[in-house]
């Protein structure tokens, strides 16, 4: 049976995390599956299958650092990457996977002419870092990086040109979009939710991390600006991340409170997805947003501003795109609140990706 090993810097909530999951559950029967995570105990561990195995470079969770201790911890993994690599993977895998940007794919990235090296690139590779000196030599640096790797993955054909304008190399690159359980998503869409959403306004619901790349700061200024001019509604935000504070401040200032809501990090969103009005990701850019898939499979409206999230909705439908800009948000926003409820209850897309099953099986061989 061959044996692959996937990393990824946590299983902890998160878009690019239960891609993995679901993936990993569909291989291990077919393969010996190992997962390796710099931080462990991440809440998507429980959902794996007993048949994977688990490996973490820490034995404690990234949220427990202080400030001191994850400036070590990351020092120490960008220093130390050989030293990780020869200790937990070297020889021990016919196929490397490195899941993530950032340091695994650093980690991953260290010679071995005995298996195959593929690296997953999520994200638009040419604003992940940012735009800041920080970003520029962390460019520089994993350009030689990728150079490594036998095989280059990207889950939108966007992400692909994006990366080629900073990379240019002749790694064999392909697309695999993102895979999905869709059973499991239209189950866990029938749980509970703790709360009620308003039926008397229109509900609009965000699922994302909290970071600079989702622009919602920028929402929250549109939010606000329809609220003033009378165009009333809703928004719930589910999820957590370092802009948690800088939102939370906004929005009292602002005082939207009452309107904008942060519902903190959910690890089944689904059912939030499935009772409000309208599903939104209004980001700066994206890769290709698993999320946007799921609001699919659940039949949800679906707003998003001009990214790669594009290829997500391009045969959908029930979408909007809008112009990545806060005055076509709020005009977008603006009509379809003036245009009232949008009434979609039942669950009908036949969403099925098995066939990126298929692909990725073609991708790590027999």
């Amino acid at each position: 049976m061959k044996k692959i090993i996937f990393g990824i810097t946590s299983l902890t909530i998160g878009g690019a995390e239960r891609v993995l999951v679901d993936i990993a559950n569909e291989l291990c029967e077919k393969y010996d599956i190992t997962i390796f995570t710099i931080y462990p105990n991440g809440e998507f561990e429980k959902n794996l299958s007993n048949k994977i195995k688990l490996k973490s470079l820490y034995n404690i969770q990234y949220k427990e650092l202080n400030k001191i201790q994850k400036v070590l911890k990351s020092l120490q993994v960008l220093l130390q990457q050989k030293g990780i690599y020869k200790k937990y993977i070297k020889n021990n895998y016919d196929v490397e996977i490195a899941f993530l940007e950032g340091a695994i794919t650093r980690i991953f990235s260290t010679p071995n002419n005995k298996t195959t090296k593929i690296a997953w690139i999520h994200n638009d590779i040419s604003k992940v870092f940012g735009n800041n000196l920080k970003a520029k030599i962390k460019q520089l640096f994993d350009k030689k990086i990728y150079s490594k790797y036998n095989k280059l993955v990207f889950v939108s054909n966007d992400n692909i040109k994006q990366f080629e304008k900073v990379y240019d190399n002749n790694i064999p690159k392909e697309v695999i979009y993102n895979y999905i359980n869709r059973d499991n998503v239209i189950a866990k869409a029938e749980e509970k939710l703790d709360m009620n959403f308003d039926g008397n306004t229109i509900n609009f619901v965000t699922v994302s991390r909290l970071v600079e790349q989702k622009a919602l700061d920028r929402l929250i200024n549109v939010h606000y600006k329809l609220i003033n001019n009378g165009y009333n509604h809703n928004f719930y935000i589910i999820g957590d991340g370092p802009e948690k504070e800088k939102l939370e401040k906004l929005i009292l200032e602002k005082k939207i409170q009452d309107t904008f809501k942060l519902l903190g990090q959910k690890e089944n969103p689904y059912p939030y997805i499935k009772k409000a009005d309208y599903f939104c990701l209004l980001s700066y850019f994206e890769g290709y947003p698993m999320v946007v898939e799921e609001a699919k499979i659940l039949d949800k409206y679906i707003l998003i501003t001009d990214t790669a999230a594009r290829e997500v909705v391009r045969d959908y439908k029930d979408s909007k795109i809008f112009e990545n800009t806060e005055n076509a948000i709020y005009n977008g926003l603006k009509n379809i609140i003036e245009k009232g409820k949008n009434e979609k209850d039942n669950i009908t897309n036949n969403y099925d990706n098995k066939y990126i099953i298929k692909k990725i099986i073609e991708l790590v061989g027999e």
